[in-house]
């Protein structure tokens, strides 16, 4: 082994063996250049190391040999098996000592959703803290159609953020962070969006594209192409966009997404035939955008709206009326459709399959049942809790320093430019 990293091993057995790791987790930031040089015999540092006690050191390596696992002829089996021990065994506090580290070797090892999901469990301080890994889970979820352990962590709204800058890190990339942000709740939406949970997914793409920026980002473009077509299904319309939204998407997303919106203004005259012609008209856009099925969604909507309509002006409608009316092209079909919206509980209506008339009916919902009560009950528990850690939030941003000297600095910026205001005219005439 090189004197080098003889020097190496020893710094990090020793800072570990005195309980240095703040100072060990400074040394190391200076050890990149040396691990990457000697990729190829980092084995040998490992092997004298131990993971649980020497976490640090043995983290630092791990990404220096994942980095050069092409060199090295790594198979993903020998990568995922040294992550896999490595987050089992790891200490925690030595760790989020270099979090950003942490972080570069998840991205680095998206192979496992248990595993993955158990590096967020080791390096979040609460379930509502949002880390860079929760954008490889989804990634990863997203690739496999396994959605079950990604939606565990989706399902809990976010009250914090961890981000690598907040570390010990020289050089600070604010950029990376914002990345994996959008692209948890870009992924995020796309999940929710394939279990059929679209008012949660809208909520994601919303989430996605109303983040601040200077400058308009990809992903945030993409989300908004999902944004437009998860309103239609769910409202109709284009939901407006939360007015603290940045002028990035009116000036700049809003002409790239045209087709979208002329996807929405189609949907707008309740014509399935003029809809269709516009989906026919832009097919290849929406297929390299990856999008289509999404579309053929919101044309699937269009018949479900329309069959909506009817039953606010209709008590009772043949098969063959109902599909002349929402431009079915056979009432087997409109059959098939309202089947469905009765057994989803979007249309309250019976068949009578001998005249072939559908009789449609009013809410049978009374709202005053236990059943209701309870799940009222449960909601303004909900909305409680929200507005106790809405105020908890307030308060932390209130009792910030940085809030504080830029709230005073914003007021004393008023003051002079009020004082300084000249008048219009002679005060003496």
């Amino acid at each position: 082994m090189a004197s080098a990293l003889e020097n190496f091993v020893n710094s990090v057995r020793t800072h570990s063996s005195s309980g240095l790791f703040e100072d060990l987790a400074t040394h190391l930031l200076e050890c990149d250049e040396l691990l990457n040089k000697n990729w190829s015999i980092l084995d040998n540092v490992l092997e004298t190391l131990n993971v649980s006690q020497h976490s640090l050191g043995v983290l630092y390596v791990l990404v220096a040999k994942f980095n050069c696992a092409a060199n090295l002829n790594l198979d993903a089996d020998a990568i995922f098996t040294l992550f896999k021990d490595f987050i089992e065994q790891c200490d925690v506090y030595q760790v989020q000592l270099a979090a950003h580290v942490y972080y570069e070797l998840c991205h680095l090892c998206i192979y496992a959703l248990n595993v993955l999901a158990a590096a967020i469990n080791q390096i979040r301080s609460s379930e509502s803290q949002l880390t860079p890994i929760h954008a490889d889970l989804c990634k990863l979820s997203l690739k496999s159609k396994c959605f079950k352990v990604a939606l565990k962590y989706l399902d809990t709204d976010i009250t914090s953020i961890t981000t690598a800058s907040e570390t010990r890190v020289h050089k600070p990339d604010p950029n990376g962070d914002a990345e994996y942000f959008l692209l948890y709740y870009y992924y995020g939406g796309m999940i929710y969006t394939a279990v059929k949970n679209f008012e949660r997914a809208l909520y994601f793409f919303e989430a996605c594209i109303s983040t601040p920026a200077m400058a308009m980002s990809y992903i945030m473009l993409e989300a908004y192409k999902k944004f437009i077509l998860v309103s239609l299904i769910l409202h109709g319309k284009i939901v407006p966009i939360p007015k603290y939204s940045s002028q990035v998407i009116s000036r700049f997303m809003k002409p790239i997404a045209q087709v979208y919106h002329a996807v929405a203004i189609a949907y707008a005259t309740a014509s399935s035939e003029e809809l269709r012609a516009v989906i026919n008209k832009f097919s290849e856009t929406f297929l390299r955008d990856n999008n289509m099925g999404l579309v053929k969604q919101v044309a699937t909507s269009l018949y479900k709206k329309n069959i909506q309509r009817l039953t606010k002006t209709f008590l009772t409608l043949s098969l063959s009326d109902v599909a002349s009316r929402v431009q079915l092209p056979t009432a087997a079909l409109a059959e098939k459709y309202i089947l469905k919206m009765i057994k989803s509980g979007e249309i309250y209506a019976s068949i009578n399959q001998k005249d072939g008339m559908v009789i449609f009916k009013d809410d049978p919902e009374k709202y005053n049942s236990s059943e209701m009560f309870l799940k009222i009950q449960q909601d303004m528990d909900k909305t409680m809790n929200l507005i106790k850690k809405i105020n908890v939030m307030e308060e932390d941003i209130i009792l910030n320093p940085m809030y504080v000297k830029k709230a005073i600095g914003s007021q004393d910026e008023d003051i002079t430019s009020q004082q300084a205001k000249p008048y219009s005219c002679d005060p003496i005439d």
